[in-house]
Parts: structure tokens; C-alpha cells; sequence
């Protein structure tokens, strides 16, 4: 009776996925629409994603412009941002906001390299008890006597497989994102 991997790949995904947000979230001096995800402002007495009350857009490879669809809350979106302390320059104008994303330094460069090797890092920590989970219910599934000693370790062989897959994916996620905060 083979045992069922499933659950282990979806797990598997989920780390990868977990990763590519953590990592979208660093910005590497180029505008991203994506790097506002995690702000949320207060609106109409409920708490609202930037993205969910007002239009942004990439204006040049330097500044979003934020557009509220409700003049009103230019201020409370400007406070939001600058309090994410994400270190863009905000400038307000008629129509809405500009977010300003500064040039890099080669130390601040450096710096978000270190950032992400510790992302990648706990996405790495997060696979090995995938494993240790897995491998356990293998263990607990051949002392029940729901598989051989052979099968045991054949399974063993099937899931070092997709951990090795998981990390190559892993590090691929790592090295783009690498080069694209160094260049």
C-alpha cells in the first residue's frame, strides 16, 4: 500500500508561495504596486487594504501613484503608508498620491541580500518538519503493520525527493530575487 504524498506537495506549494510573498513584499528600488498589499487603512469603520479603496498605478519605474476613489481619505492613506515605514516618499497632489521609491545603496543593497537569505531560511526550516511530520506518519504507518521495513524506506527515498525538489525550488525563488535586488 503506497502512501499518499499529497498533502506533503500541497504543504510543499504553500512554503513556495509563502516565499515568492515575503519576497515581493522587499523592494528593490523599482515601483511595485505589490509592496502596498500589507497596508490597510481604516475606512468607514472598518479595516481595508490600500488596494480595496483606491487605484494604483505604475507611473515610471520610480513612482506608484495611489488614487483614492474617496477624495477624503488622501490623508488617512499618506499617514498609512508612512507609518508602514517601508521608506518611500510620499507627495500629495490633486489627484491623489505619489509614492516615491528611493535608488538603492550598495549597503542597503547588501542588507536586503541578508533579508532574504533569512526568508529563505525559515522557508527551509518549514520544509525540514514537512518532512519530520511525513516521515513520522510513515514510521507510525509501519508499526501499525500497514507497510514493510522496504516500503518504509522506499517512501523514505520518495520524500527526500520532494524535499530536494521544494529546496531547488526554494533557491531558484532566492537566486532571482537576488540578482534583482544586485542589479
Amino acid at each position: 500500500m503506497a502512501y499518499n504524498f499529497s498533502q506533503t506537495k500541497a504543504e510543499a506549494q504553500k512554503i513556495g508561495e509563502w516565499l515568492s510573498k515575503e519576497y515581493s513584499q522587499i523592494h528593490t528600488g523599482r515601483a511595485s504596486p505589490a509592496l502596498l498589499d500589507g497596508i490597510q487603512i481604516e475606512s468607514y469603520g472598518s479595516w481595508m487594504p490600500i488596494k480595496n479603496v483606491s487605484a494604483i498605478h505604475i507611473e515610471d519605474p520610480k513612482t506608484l501613484r495611489v488614487a483614492p476613489w474617496d477624495k477624503s481619505q488622501v490623508k488617512e492613506v499618506e499617514r498609512a503608508i508612512q507609518a508602514a515605514n517601508l521608506g518611500l516618499s510620499v507627495a500629495t497632489d490633486d489627484a491623489g498620491l505619489r509614492v516615491i521609491f528611493p535608488m538603492l545603496t550598495t549597503e542597503r543593497r547588501v542588507s536586503l541580500v541578508k533579508i532574504l537569505k533569512e526568508r529563505l531560511e525559515d522557508a527551509r526550516v518549514s520544509v525540514r518538519k514537512m518532512r519530520e511530520e511525513t516521515w513520522n506518519a510513515i514510521q507510525a504507518k509501519e508499526k501499525e503493520g500497514g507497510m514493510s521495513e522496504d516500503e518504509k524506506f522506499r517512501l523514505k527515498d520518495d520524500l527526500q525527493k520532494i524535499v530536494d525538489e521544494t529546496n531547488a525550488d526554494l533557491e531558484s525563488i532566492f537566486q532571482k530575487k537576488e540578482n534583482e535586488v544586485m542589479n
